[in-house]
């Protein structure tokens, strides 16, 4: 039984390892493509990998791993003669992580459904992994449209991290004021610490360009002025209310959840939803168009054109899930009055 049960795990590997080489990799980076097809071709690295828990084997997170401890960023025969001499520090590591990408590019996306709400902020980002989401008001941007570029600095200059953004329709633009900024994880990942800033650096998948760079720069600027981090299970009502109760009055309370909701089981997203509801707080979110039903009105998910930038179920825009384009949409979901 035990054989079986190992054969199975090593064969879920394989295809998965095949479909993300033919699937997801391809134009975001050759070289995990090919690491990924050479596992889907070899069993004996698919045991390996089959050794780690399933919920924690995904190719992007195992590959990540294997890059934070030292495997050498080569084709497929240097990493794989690697991965056989380090496989029971492979599992390990593996099998204690989980993908935790935070780009802060995000801010770009969400920068515009936070300048349609009056006065101070106070941000509760849930799935902060290191708060980079949390910084909106100290980055820089550059909104690249058909009338030219839009830049928006913070008051003491131009900031090391740089976002740039293509952007289309008449978004409103400008910095919002954050008095408080807080954030719930699972397990919450320290800026400062060097483990955990090679960690996510190495999450970013080799070709991307500048993403290593613009998440390091992110970092100094969280190490810099650390947010609170609460670890706790965000879906959990009281978990939620608990790190509400702290922002300080004065404040608009503003809840985000950019691109954590689908690593959330139904269930637990749809108890997460209702009970951002009952908060005195506003909810910004940038989400698959068809992955709940709270856009009011409805968002037609086949010509949407990219995720969904939303604020307290308005769809406003659809958005880069990281952040790339921000193509505003306000005027034609009745969202005006959302949009300010």
């Amino acid at each position: 039984m035990a054989d079986a049960t190992s054969d199975g795990q090593t064969h879920a590997v394989l295809e998965r390892y095949a479909r993300f080489a033919r699937d997801e990799a391809p134009g975001r980076s050759a070289l995990y493509a090919e690491w990924a097809d050479g596992v889907a071709a070899h069993p004996e690295l698919a045991a390996i990998i089959a050794r780690v828990p399933a919920a924690r084997r995904q190719p992007p997170l195992v590959f990540a791993v294997t890059r934070m401890l030292g495997a050498p960023e080569d084709a497929f025969p240097a990493w794989a003669a690697w991965l056989r001499a380090h496989a029971d520090e492979v599992v390990a590591a593996a099998s204690v992580r989980r993908l935790q990408t935070n780009e802060p590019q995000r801010c770009a996306a969400l920068l515009p459904a936070l300048a349609t709400i009056d006065g101070p902020i106070a941000l509760l980002e849930l799935g902060a992994s290191a708060g980079l989401c949390l910084y909106p008001d100290r980055y820089s941007y550059r909104y690249r449209g058909s009338g030219g570029v839009v830049a928006l600095d913070p008051e003491d200059g131009t900031s090391t991290v740089v976002l740039d953004c293509e952007v289309t329709g008449d978004p409103p633009l400008r910095l919002p004021r954050v008095l408080w900024r807080a954030g719930i994880d699972l397990e919450p990942l320290d800026a400062a610490d060097t483990a955990h800033r090679r960690f996510l650096t190495s999450l970013v998948w080799p070709g991307e360009s500048g993403r290593a760079d613009r998440i390091a720069a992110a970092l100094d600027v969280a190490a810099a002025d650390p947010p609170t981090l609460l670890a706790g299970d965000a879906s959990d009502p009281e978990v939620l209310r608990a790190a509400a109760s702290q922002a300080p009055a004065g404040a608009t309370l503003v809840v985000t959840t950019p691109g954590v909701l689908p690593h959330i089981p139904r269930a637990g997203r749809e108890r997460l939803l209702d009970a951002v509801r009952t908060l005195d707080a506003v909810w910004v979110t940038i989400d698959p168009p068809a992955l709940h039903d709270r856009w009011e009105p409805a968002v037609d998910a086949a010509s949407w054109g990219g995720f969904v930038l939303g604020r307290d179920g308005a769809a406003l825009a659809a958005v880069d899930p990281l952040g790339s384009f921000v193509h505003w949409r306000a005027w034609r979901t009745g969202a005006t009055d959302a949009a300010g």
